[in-house]
């Protein structure tokens, strides 16, 4: 019978390039109950998927080590603390010993210890070369296991020695210099604790453990292990793991916390709202580990050339060698040693990491800012963006809404009955502008009950239906009126507010409500940074064309183009066309309502940590926070990548090159080829490793933080005021019916469901 299966993350410092890739699939897959192993070079991780009760992680490691690949378990949160700071003791006998022989002028016999300094310094070489020769794999080890042969056959010990110390020195320089890299993906991925303390009864559980709608209890200074409501308590919570903004957010009764938050200075009781697999913290982690394992158009480019490259340059080399021996040319020993630095240089390795190692710490830099990038394809096609489509509510505007205006127009529904009437309605919806109105019913001592509300219906981009004391209200933008068999449509003109909604019953209308609405802080200040970087900035809305004017002339009219009153087939459309004219396109939005937008952009960005799944898979990109001016500094990021990748390629292979022509011109140094290629590779991982460094940039003050997401179809929009700073960045997507947008609620506005109730159905609306 088969045994739970379990994820298991190794170190294993032997992995220095690609090549060992192979040798490690063969190592582990073969093995009873591993199900799937992944390699990732530029931390030097194992992922191995295996039946924990057919083959524990002892034996994982022990079959690593079997080819002295240093493997070992990683711990949880672990990954800095277990490189050496030294190098192993054969490096240092071997550097010992060569250095005494550089005194051979002086005393002649110390030329041996050369010899002694190459045979100390070889059995990690030999041992990997071995492991790999017996699996049919050529790595870099065989390599230079036959160029160190060479050497010795050639007598030129000192060369030898220097070719052991070399590489050996390299490969922990490079271990070294990945280690800053490993560690913080590590941190990354493992921020929510794992252990839960249960409010009830003080006890300490496993936080894989805890079931849904459990109460929890959380400390100051303590980390927060579950996504969840807070039910008691007051506090102030630091939100910088997971949205880059080291801004204290304060919770209160019906706040959202998130797992890997620190609460700073309160206690709080937090129902949880989520499992721990499934937590915000636990799908970013998924992402970014996918993320490692994504290969980019170039990488992959890189990856097929070096498969025919190393090969070729080999048969090359035995060419060189062999065919002077059978023509019986004079100076047989240049030769051999130019065979010797052609075979050197048919390791790919520093071209092979130019790519991977630095999109590894793009990615990493990203999500240590608020930023998921799914992979290196993404982030390549983020590099060449020039055009980028904003959704408006939720996205440009904060989407929190208040009630600026609620009057019913027919007298035989007084106001009190029409805003029960909507109240209980809208409190079936998740969305932002329900909840504003549900809060305002409450203000006017109206209480809402969702329960005597049936038959619930919501129509993608004009509203939502419900019955109530029998009567059947619809609720949404002036194309909800058409699907109520209004006869007629009144022009509005003199309703307070941004947006304008209509309720109709019985074929009549028979109430408007008007709702303001605020531009988010930084808007108009992302925009401009798009524009000065080349990229025009577009606007596709469902709402009203005076609506989505006013918002252009709020941020000072820096949109190129505004596009209003759109269902989402619209927005497909206009993506489209905008990729034909213009070239690659970013969409930016919720992910619910612009779902089909940001799937046929070149790339697709959702907003909020709140997100849902279908936010998450739809975008491309992840904003962790909803602080827009992200945008641009991603795509510097991207750009700054591409540049880096390009500059890794160019020197990689001018430096094979030169080594190559100065050894054809007459100077065929084995030693300075292996410092080449190892040396490169080191300097390839060290100038990508620049991309960690750099402030964070863009953290405005944020207000409010944490927030529930929802769908409902909203209103059209109407002249009001719009500011364009101000408003609440820290929120949620969802749509609301009327128009394109993708709402965010704020933590005060959103309802958790009562006990036995179905929570707040969500859905894509334009």
């Amino acid at each position: 019978m088969a045994g739970r299966q379990e994820k298991s993350y190794f170190d294993v410092l032997g992995i220095c390039c690609p090549s060992e890739v192979p040798l490690v699939e063969k190592l582990l897959e073969p093995l009873p109950g591993v199900h799937k192993v992944t390699v990732i070079v530029p931390s030097r991780t194992v992922i191995v998927v295996h039946d924990a009760a057919t083959i524990s992680q002892a034996q994982i490691v022990k079959a690593l080590n079997g080819a002295r690949l240093e493997a070992s378990v990683r711990a949880y949160g672990g990954g800095a603390d277990k490189i050496n700071k030294w190098p192993s003791p054969y490096v240092l006998l071997c550097g010992v010993l060569l250095v005494a022989s550089l005194f051979q002028h002086f005393w002649h016999p110390l030329r041996w210890l050369a010899l002694v300094a190459t045979a100390a310094g070889l059995p990690p070489i030999v041992l990997r070369s071995v492991a790999a020769a017996r699996r049919l794999t050529l790595d870099v080890n065989i390599l230079m296991l036959i160029a160190v042969g060479g050497a010795v056959a050639l007598k030129d010990y000192s060369e030898a020695g220097f070719i052991v110390f070399l590489f050996t020195t390299a490969e922990w320089l490079e271990t070294r210099a990945s280690c800053k890299a490993t560690a913080g993906m590590s941190s990354l991925m493992s921020m929510a604790p794992q252990n839960a303390v249960l409010a009830e009864t003080g006890q300490v559980v496993v936080a894989q453990d805890v079931k849904v709608d459990t109460v929890i209890a959380v400390k100051a200074g303590e980390v927060v292990p579950i996504d969840g409501v807070v039910v008691d308590g007051r506090s102030e919570v630091d939100e910088q793991t997971l949205t880059g903004e080291s801004f204290l957010v304060a919770k209160q009764t019906d706040s959202q916390v998130w797992a890997g938050t620190l609460n700073i200075d309160g206690y709080i009781s937090v129902r949880t709202t989520a499992m721990a697999d499934n937590s915000a913290v636990a799908k970013m982690a998924r992402l970014v580990e996918e993320a490692q394992n994504s290969r980019s158009e170039t990488q992959r480019l890189i990856d097929t050339c070096a498969k025919y490259y190393t090969p070729a340059v080999i048969v090359m080399a035995a060419a060189v060698a062999v065919t002077p021996v059978i023509v019986r040319a004079h100076n047989l020993r240049h030769w051999f040693q130019l065979a010797l630095v052609l075979l050197v240089s048919a390791c790919p390795c520093a071209v092979v990491l130019s790519t991977p190692v630095a999109t590894f710490c793009a990615l990493l830099k990203a999500a240590r800012t608020g930023l998921l990038i799914k992979g290196g394809d993404v982030l390549e096609s983020l590099a060449g963006i020039k055009v980028a489509a904003f959704d408006k509510t939720g996205t440009i505007t904060s989407g929190e809404f208040a009630v600026a205006e609620f009057r019913a127009v027919v007298e035989r529904v007084a106001d009190q009955q029409l805003l029960y009437w909507v109240s209980s309605v809208e409190s079936r919806s998740s969305h932002p502008m329900a909840a504003a109105l549900v809060d305002y019913a409450r203000s006017n001592s109206v209480e809402p009950k969702s329960e005597n509300v049936l038959e619930f219906q919501i129509y993608p981009g004009e509203g939502i239906y419900g019955e109530i004391d029998g009567q059947g209200v619809y609720i949404g933008n002036k194309r909800i009126l058409s699907r109520a068999s209004c006869e007629t449509v009144p022009e509005v003109n003199d309703i307070k507010g941004v947006t304008v909604g209509y309720v109709a019953c019985n074929k009549e209308l028979v109430g408007l409500f008007g709702l303001s609405d605020v531009c988010r802080t930084g808007s108009a200040e992302a925009i401009r940074e798009l524009r000065s970087m080349g990229i025009k900035s577009v606007m596709l809305t469902g709402d009203s064309t005076a609506a989505a004017t006013y918002a252009q002339n709020q941020l000072g009219n820096v949109l190129a183009e505004v596009h209003s009153e759109l269902l989402p087939v619209d927005k497909v459309r206009i993506v489209d066309e905008l990729k034909v004219r213009d070239g690659p396109t970013l969409m930016i939005g919720d992910g619910m309502n612009d779902a089909p937008a940001l799937a046929r952009a070149d790339v697709g960005v959702s907003m909020g940590v709140s997100g849902s799944a279908v936010a998450m898979e739809t975008s491309h990109v992840t904003l962790m926070s909803n602080d827009i001016r992200r945008i641009p500094k991603a795509i510097r990021l991207a750009r700054r990548t591409r540049r880096t990748i390009l500059t890794n390629i160019v020197f990689s292979v001018a430096t094979k090159l030169a080594i190559v022509g100065l050894a054809l011109a007459g100077h065929p140094l084995v030693w300075a080829a292996v410092l080449a290629d190892v040396g490169t590779c080191l300097l390839v991982i060290m100038y990508s490793m620049m991309l960690l460094r750099g402030g964070d940039g863009g953290r405005g003050k944020k207000c409010c933080a944490s927030s529930h997401q929802g769908s409902h179809s909203h209103p059209e929009k109407h002249g009001g005021p719009c500011k364009s700073a101000g408003g609440c960045a820290g929120s949620s997507a969802g749509g609301h019916a009327c128009g394109d947008e993708h709402h965010h609620s704020s933590p005060r506005a959103w309802r958790p469901p009562r006990a036995g109730q179905p929570a707040p159905p969500t859905q894509a609306w334009m």
